[in-house]
């Protein structure tokens, strides 16, 4: 049985000992050695393998938050991670196992009420974004994960909508408290705005296009070897449009977007058509993005890793630089989009 889906302190029973028996418990024998990984959605480790045949090994364990995702949705996830690899585009997918004395092979593990998957480790840096080289390369792996992505649609994955990512993220912070009175009515009156120019936004591009996505493909999603990149942590794949996994990319003032833009292009359209149409939606992800985020440490501030890592949010400071943030995105959404040549 999963643990409570309600419960404020989710790992409060997910020690060492737990851990590693549950690697264990798939057959593996754990040499002890345990590494916690920046995670905080889930929690994640480097786990170290005895293994006679090399002399040791690493696993990445992950441990899904409970009650976030049902199993349908992380199994999807795993679905597409292990396509994706299957077409030889570099994403690093779940280890499918066979349990000792299980008779089917499988990517989505429990162990004491938690619900776990592993992972090979692979390393790797941070991609240099302002490389010609590596965002061709970045546009020609994303453009075939998008071919792929758009044979056929998520069933339990989320859609990337305004209503989902901008007025449920809103509505929360209207009705969770963490928002400093001093700022609030500036705040709520300067991201409600925001949402409304969304909404224009979306509206004007009108239907576009929906694939399955990585979903959150920041930089710090990407590892980067002599071999080039590979994509890691699906956890926030969705249904949306090209332009989710593309964005994140881009950085700096106009020009300097651009300049990345037109690279990531010169690689992304050797394998797939980019319907420029979505260029318009640049900054209405963003805004998205920063009220969703702000939503995310707020539903999660009861879970005692958050405050300890994140002490700068729920104070007025936090939420004075959001308000003028939020205004400063409301010019963004203004401004023509992005050119591409």
């Amino acid at each position: 049985m999963d643990r409570a889906q309600d419960s404020e302190t989710p790992y409060a029973d997910l020690g060492p000992d737990t851990i590693l028996d549950a690697v264990a418990a798939l057959g593996m024998v754990p040499s002890g050695h345990l590494l916690a990984l920046n995670s905080y959605e889930n929690r994640v480790y480097q786990i170290g393998i005895d293994d006679a045949t090399t002399g040791g090994t690493f696993v990445v364990a992950k441990f899904y938050r409970p009650g976030r995702w049902d199993d349908d949705t992380i199994l999807e996830e795993h679905e597409f991670a292990l396509e994706l690899a299957a077409a030889e585009i570099p994403v690093v997918p779940p280890l499918v196992l066979i349990p000792p004395g299980g008779d089917s092979a499988r990517s989505l593990h429990r162990h004491a009420g938690y619900r776990f998957a592993l992972f090979e480790r692979r390393g790797g840096r941070a991609p240099e974004l302002t490389s010609p080289e590596h965002l061709q390369w970045l546009g020609r792996f994303l453009a075939r994960m998008h071919q792929l992505g758009g044979t056929r649609r998520f069933v339990h994955r989320p859609r990337l909508t305004v209503d989902h990512f901008g007025h449920a993220s809103l509505a929360f912070l209207r009705e969770c408290g963490l928002v400093s009175l001093e700022v609030a009515d500036n705040y709520f009156d300067a991201a409600a705005r925001v949402l409304e120019e969304v909404e224009r936004g979306f509206a004007a591009c009108g239907p576009l296009r929906e694939i399955r996505l990585h979903g959150d493909c920041h930089p710090g999603n990407i590892l980067w070897t002599d071999a080039g990149p590979h994509f890691v942590d699906l956890d926030d794949c969705l249904q949306g449009p090209a332009i989710q996994d593309l964005w994140m990319l881009l950085s700096g003032d106009r020009q300097h977007m651009e300049g990345q833009l037109g690279e990531l292009m010169k690689g992304y359209r050797d394998f797939a058509d980019f319907d420029p149409l979505e260029l318009h939606l640049v900054e209405s992800l963003r805004a998205l993005r920063l009220i969703h985020y702000s939503a995310w440490l707020a539903r999660r501030w009861g879970d005692p890793a958050f405050p300890q890592h994140f002490p700068w949010f729920n104070t007025p400071r936090y939420w004075e630089d959001q308000m003028v943030t939020l205004r400063e995105q409301l010019e963004r959404l203004a401004a023509p989009p992005l050119k591409l040549d």
